[in-house]
């Protein structure tokens, strides 16, 4: 490793912290997030959830949101000039009182503390420019700025110790002195026994409210920073209940002592998560398999925003910040695109500002396995202006992102920053966040003809056992396989075991992948009667009345530019190869047009730029009045030939010659023998010579 890493004159101390740890949890994160693990047990959680921050991004958070705030009430400070990562944009002026004592600045998912540690070196910038001395500063900071959360003890204990340290650079007695960071970490309440109760000299107010807050903690160590809690609890109340107890000299036979103490360990967090704060940086957890306790807390209390838990804390920590604070994030960026997350999109649209945010390239994160996105929200209603750069062309990882940040910070007219308004997003069904739309694309949503108008786009067939239930056409019987079924009763009167099965597939457009076959035999009795162990049927084979209707399709992963292809009747469609259909098949031409040209394939970034493309974001794009005879016979053009390219290939089931042999023949049949010829030469002359003759 890096020397420099271990340099705290190079903030080194906190990164490599930071960076150790998370590789000791690397096995155990390996472990709990395999793709086909089920739900991530309590226990799991932390090694599931923890991912470091990259230091330029926490660097970004910070700079927008607590930086930006200290700008608004010093606009010409020269504290500004040590914001590294501060992007362009507006800073709203405030007239109101500033004390610097006062900002509180809160990481709700702390981990190691890396967040924490740069907002300390931040705030003591401003409290030099306030004139305080640094030892009198770190003080302060320590005690009355920062605040954190963590569900993991071991990275509580980092963030422990890197504030501490931060503190003791200043402060050389800190150590000696019971000066205590405001961090927590979330333990489960013990049982609040009647005997318990009966040692407590409190009102039946105060001993209700114990036992309400036992209750909210029950689950914390699983549920941690996102328990709802009520706001009116009656912390002193409840503090001078249980301290008496606490500190007893005599040792309870019955556990009270611990419990007590427990308990006053739970109000400190209570109370920490019940404030609201003026700004909130965190990246927060990414997990979607979560436990049966998690994930009926989340539908409970966050069901518009529980696609995963990293949107539940979206939400979460921006009714967490005071009005006009600041919430900065790093999060997978599916958030801004994806069915999945419109309530949230449009909950955050409707009510808060997005005052920045920087798109990552798809793979630029290398420590998850997920699109990034860092955002900073403001707690407030405007039409203000928000700054965004696209950073989605630039290869290399996150040190290359860096730079792209650096280099639109210090010339702003790059092509990759965008200043948008987020009102434009409504105009586009779904609220995409897509910013970087043009005026006129936007005013093409707004008079377009949404898709869905035109045709009608369905999912197909889940078998749930692709491997039981498919296969490629020449792996079984040909006599087994009906391939111009047209409905679902001609399909059950052929008596036939096999169907042409639309699966999806490789890039190619205009027509192709006609290469699997499905077990429909009997209606499909086969696969519709799947079920798992405890007798729930698995497969989905959902708009049956769609079966074997020519349509448009695509496949609904891919890396790259779409590709969308015409199928003839006679298919089963799939979950994964979904398709357009309609009673007219000039429409089906015209879909198939605009979805395969360049505005088509533009249209579909704006409405998801991830590798997954379902049949809602497809109904989503808006056809204009395009009726042209002409494009419909280059289209059918464009399909026959794409059709006679897949027909020449021996994996199509109308193959009859190869194409090259076919011209061959056509031209020059003297040419064949010559060919025939000289391939028995070389048999001969490299065959054995026991062979040779018999050649």
């Amino acid at each position: 490793m890096p020397r420099d890493d271990f340099d705290v004159e190079k903030e080194g101390q906190v990164e490599i912290i930071g960076w150790l740890y998370q590789y000791y949890n690397e096995e155990p994160h390996d472990q709990v997030v395999n793709i086909n693990g089920g739900p991530v047990k309590t226990d799991d959680i932390p090694a599931a959830t923890q991912l470091f921050t990259t230091d330029w991004v926490v660097r970004y958070m910070v700079d927008n949101s607590l930086g930006k705030k200290y700008l608004e009430h010093y606009p010409d400070s020269p504290v500004k000039g040590k914001l590294k990562y501060l992007l362009p944009g507006d800073i709203t002026p405030d007239q109101s009182d500033f004390d610097i004592t006062r900002i509180q600045v809160m990481d709700n998912a702390m981990g190691s503390g890396h967040i924490l540690a740069y907002a300390f070196d931040v705030l003591m910038t401003m409290y030099e420019d306030q004139g305080y001395a640094k030892r009198e500063a770190a003080n302060s900071i320590i005690q009355n700025n920062l605040f954190g959360l963590e569900i993991d003890r071991r990275a509580f204990q980092l963030s422990y110790f890197s504030l501490m340290m931060k503190l003791r650079r200043y402060d050389r007695q800190a150590l000696n002195r019971s000066v205590m960071p405001n961090i927590h970490v979330f333990i489960a309440a013990p049982a609040v026994t009647e005997e318990f109760l009966h040692s407590l000299k409190a009102s039946s107010e105060v001993i209700d409210e114990i036992q309400d807050i036992a209750a909210h903690f029950m689950d914390a160590k699983t549920l941690g920073s996102i328990i709802e809690l009520p706001a009116n609890y009656d912390y002193a109340g409840m503090r001078n209940a249980l301290e008496p107890v606490a500190t007893a000299q005599k040792i309870s036979l019955f556990g009270n002592q611990q419990t007590a103490q427990q308990l006053l360990e739970i109000i400190a967090t209570a109370e920490t998560m019940t404030q609201r704060y003026d700004v909130v940086v965190t990246n927060p957890p990414y997990l979607n398999k979560m436990n049966s306790t998690l994930k009926k807390y989340v539908k409970k209390h966050y069901k518009d925003y529980s696609a995963d838990l990293f949107s539940v804390f979206i939400w979460h920590n921006i009714n967490m910040t005071k009005v006009n604070g600041y919430a900065g994030y790093m999060t997978p960026f599916v958030w801004m695109f994806i069915k999945s997350y419109e309530k949230l999109r449009t909950a955050l649209l409707s009510n808060v500002k997005i005052d920045s945010l920087i798109q990552l390239e798809y793979s630029a994160f290398e420590e998850a396995t997920v699109p990034i996105n860092t955002f900073v929200l403001k707690n407030t209603k405007n039409d203000e202006t928000g700054t965004y750069l696209r950073l989605s062309d630039f290869k290399g990882g996150m040190m290359i992102q860096a730079e792209k940040v650096q280099e639109a910070i210090a010339d702003p007219g790059v092509k990759y920053l965008y200043r948008t308004n987020q009102t434009n997003f409504g105009k586009i069904p779904g609220s995409p966040i897509a910013y970087w739309s043009s005026m006129n694309l936007i005013h093409d949503f707004e008079v377009g003809t949404p898709m869905s108008e035109i045709v009608d786009p369905r999912q197909g067939l889940a078998t749930a056992d692709n491997d039981r239930f498919l296969r490629q056409w020449f792996e079984v019987a040909y006599q087994t396989i009906k391939f111009d079924a047209h409905s679902i009763t001609e399909s059950v009167e052929s008596k036939r075991k096999w169907f042409p099965y639309n699966k999806g597939g490789a890039f190619r457009k205009w027509y192709g992948n006609y290469d699997y076959v499905v077990n429909w035999e009997h209606d499909g009795r086969e696969i519709r009667n799947f079920k798992d162990e405890k007798g729930k049927v698995r497969s989905r084979p959902q708009n049956t009345d769609y079966y074997f209707r020519e349509a448009i399709t695509w496949s609904d992963i891919g890396s790259g530019e779409l590709s969308v292809r015409y199928r003839s009747a006679g298919t089963i469609p799939g979950n994964k190869g979904s398709g357009v259909y309609s009673q007219h098949s000039e429409a089906l031409i015209t879909v198939l047009a605009v979805m395969n040209s360049k505005v088509g394939q533009y249209i579909i970034q704006i409405i998801n730029p991830t590798i997954t493309r379902n049949v809602g974001d497809i109904a989503r794009a808006p056809i204009l009045n395009i009726r042209n005879i002409d494009f419909e016979q280059l289209v059918k053009f464009n399909i026959e030939i794409a059709k006679r390219d897949w027909d020449s290939s021996e994996i199509s089931w109308n193959f009859i010659t190869n194409r090259i042999v076919s011209a061959i023949a056509e031209h020059n049949p003297l040419t064949i023998w010559l060919i025939l010829l000289f391939t028995c030469l070389i048999r001969i002359t490299s065959s054995p010579p026991s062979q040779t003759m018999a050649t």
